[in-house]
């Protein structure tokens, strides 16, 4: 005989059932990332895919290298002036498609946003010296950091996207009031900086930031030392700034690491190394690009700390592991490759090299593919 606790457990069992079977999780694709057996795989699921999103076509066919230079027919062309003149108005009209707002009022629309339309070489409007700098930026990305954006290569519109800032930016947190009740030391606040964990809110500067250090608290010996001694902090810090790797490039861990095995480099994903090179180009743009401008950039452009918004992993990725779903953008804009005669930045990694992985001299040119193997080698 049922009793009525039994019929109440069989119902709420087959309540259950119904609710399940009603919500049909379908099928999921597995994708090895390293060799088999070492725990490298995404799973992902096939309904369940992000729109890269529509890439702008160029705004005309390329015009040829040759003719007049842009410096000898414009004046006060500081970045773009070794290109033809008909390929710097083919660039300038490409840069206005990938910045400008489309709810620019008129007076800021087109060249206008950056230029004084009475006066196109006058420098006011600091959205032209940001551009400026944003040019060779973007250059220095394509020409040192192969080893990260590979051939596809980055434009404004990676980042920008029609935006006039960045959809994915970060500055340094509005610091603690200090008082006891309600001082939560920087930390439990559920932020879009660590993909939502409630975790240091620092991370960013931490990491990608002016003192940036290196993402790393696991000993290299079998106990710690003085010189390698990390604290429960390190650890959140560290887990935080993995967790945005995570987050902007729509992965979990097992896209770079082997879950037996995480401080392995030899038995990593090659996608590893490729974010530790990424790391590398971001803390550079920060450090040598963007932050130098602070004092170009007027209040509202600043956060609370009077620090310009900066880049992270998302500025690019935008919750994608390949920006724009890999689309080969960069090759439409060979202004855009490489620095200009006079564009090198001092701090910047010169031409043809790429920064050294830990534990190694920088690799030359031909070797640079080679990197993540020796430092597997190397066991860093």
């Amino acid at each position: 005989m049922l009793t009525l606790s039994k019929l109440t457990t069989m119902g709420a069992l087959a309540l259950a059932a119904l609710s399940l079977s009603a919500c049909d999780l379908g099928p999921k694709k597995s994708e090895q990332g390293g060799f088999r057996g070492t725990s490298v795989a995404q799973i992902t699921d096939p309904d369940n895919t992000i729109d890269p999103g529509t890439v702008p076509p160029p705004p005309y066919e390329l015009p040829p290298p040759s003719g007049p230079k842009a410096s000898e027919v414009y004046q006060n062309v500081k970045v773009l002036g070794h290109v033809s003149q008909e390929e710097f108005d083919y660039t300038m009209a490409a840069i206005t498609q990938w910045i400008v707002p489309a709810d620019a009022p008129p007076e800021q629309a087109g060249c206008n946003y950056c230029h004084n339309a009475e006066n196109l070489a006058d420098d006011s409007k600091y959205t032209k010296v940001v551009a400026r700098r944003m040019i060779q930026m973007t250059q220095n990305i394509n020409q040192n950091y192969s080893n990260h954006v590979k051939k596809t290569g980055v434009t404004c519109y990676t980042c920008h996207r029609g935006n006039a800032v960045p959809k994915y930016v970060w500055t340094d947190p509005k610091p603690s009031d200090g008082r006891l009740m309600g001082n939560k030391r920087g930390q439990n606040t559920p932020s879009p900086v660590t993909a939502y964990a409630s975790l240091p809110l620092s991370t960013a500067s931490m990491y990608l930031g002016l003192d940036a250090k290196a993402a790393r608290v696991q000993s290299k010996t079998r106990h710690p030392t003085t010189l390698n001694l990390k604290g429960t902090k390190d650890a959140e810090a560290n887990y935080a700034i993995m967790m945005h790797l995570s987050r902007s490039l729509n992965v979990n861990c097992t896209y770079c690491h082997n879950s037996r095995a995480f401080a392995q480099w030899g038995q990593s994903s090659p996608q590893r190394a490729q974010a530790w090179y990424g790391l590398q180009m971001v803390k550079n743009t920060n450090q040598e690009y963007i932050h130098p401008l602070t004092s170009v950039f007027p209040a509202n452009r600043l956060g609370p700390q009077g620090d310009p918004y900066k880049t992270n992993c998302a500025t690019c990725h935008q919750i994608q592991r390949k920006p724009l779903g890999g689309a080969q953008m960069a090759k439409d804009y060979p202004a855009l490759l490489t620095l200009g005669p006079k564009g090198a930045v001092p701090g910047a990694a010169p031409a043809g090299t790429a920064p050294a992985m830990p534990g190694m001299a920088a690799p030359a040119p031909a070797a640079a593919a080679a990197a993540p193997a020796a430092a597997a080698a190397a066991g860093n």
